[in-house]
């Protein structure tokens, strides 16, 4: 049975329950790699040669990749390899599409340094959480549709959507905001995101807005900790613009959240709004995309300070009124 799973929060994320299951990896030490194994340019050789033989070879050594690709576009009823195979050169074929992978090839047709990144970040993660299965991880295209496809012990990702901030096709779907996340110095960081999601699901009530802060700050938390040479406003997609409203707002919108008592408040439509990936005046003049994940993240890191938990202790405290007590947070 496919469990299909739109995540509402940090990605777009597509979880899969699939009854084969690729080869994980688990490093163990510095000298353990994380390979990204290239369906991506596999597919995309397919597609151009039309070569029957080129095909069989595809279904044969990434049939979960094409099971799930064609699950998270298109839901087929017929599931055969043969189908699904005809279905995806279907859909890449059309011309802008196309031109999209093709220059998707090309920004990635190296990719050694995210394999790098990706070594150390998953490293750490085995090394905080001895337990945690290190996926086999895959690099995919979407048709800027789902940014990480997770599958049992597989992950995936849609480089399409990791183009570049001036990529001219994202001027015409997205503001720009989202356009300063879909750069390639954030693969790495969404592909250990998108597994810790998977990891440790959200639990508690979307419609609160602490529930939603304290569990986006969790994994913003942990992605930091696991690759130390990336910051925080570049994962949120921050300018220096709004780091420094930050510097001189961060007390006046915490203050406004406290006096109208929106943090255990079930509302989903405010709650919502602030995690809207686009500036806006709500509900402070000025306010960056996502203030309820900076914020989440300032509390989870006054928490930690306080507390000195692991990050498996962290994880394992599932009240965020317990996190944000122990934190004292009070910009």
């Amino acid at each position: 049975m496919v469990k299909k799973l739109f995540h509402p929060f940090l990605l777009s994320l597509v979880l899969m329950g699939c009854n084969t299951q690729p080869s994980a990896q688990t490093p163990s030490g510095s000298s353990s790699q994380i390979v990204i194994h290239r369906f991506d340019k596999a597919l995309f050789q397919c597609i151009e040669s039309k070569d029957e033989k080129l095909q069989q070879a595809l279904e044969k050594e990434y049939p979960q990749m094409l099971e799930i690709l064609d699950k998270s576009l298109f839901n087929s009823a017929d599931s055969s390899l043969s189908a699904v195979s005809l279905n995806l050169f279907k859909y890449y074929s059309e011309p802008t599409l196309r031109n999209l992978y093709t220059d998707v090839i090309k920004a990635y047709d190296s990719v050694g340094d995210i394999e790098a990144a990706l070594t150390t970040g998953f490293t750490y993660l085995h090394s905080q959480f001895p337990d945690m299965q290190i996926p086999a991880v895959y690099m995919h295209v979407s048709g800027l549709n789902q940014n990480v496809l997770v599958a049992d012990s597989l992950l995936s990702l849609s480089a399409d959507k990791y183009m570049g901030i001036e990529y001219p096709l994202y001027k015409a779907f997205f503001n720009q905001p989202q356009r300063n996340k879909m750069q390639r110095e954030l693969v790495a960081a969404d592909y250990l995101a998108g597994w810790l999601m998977s990891e440790f699901p959200f639990t508690g009530n979307e419609q609160q807005l602490l529930d939603r802060m304290v569990y986006e700050g969790k994994i913003k938390q942990l992605v930091l900790e696991a690759l130390p040479g990336i910051k925080m406003e570049t994962l949120m997609g921050y300018t220096q613009q709004d780091a420094d409203w930050w510097q001189k707002n961060e007390g006046v919108l915490w203050k406004y959240i406290i006096e109208h008592k929106q943090l255990n408040a079930a509302d989903r439509i405010t709650t919502a709004r602030y995690f809207e990936d686009a500036h806006n005046n709500f509900p402070v003049i000025g306010a960056p995309a996502n203030t309820g994940t900076w914020l989440g993240w300032q509390i989870v890191k006054a928490y930690q300070n306080k507390s000195n938990a692991t990050p498996q202790q962290l994880m394992q405290v599932k009240d965020p009124n317990e996190i944000l007590r122990v934190s004292e947070y009070k910009p």
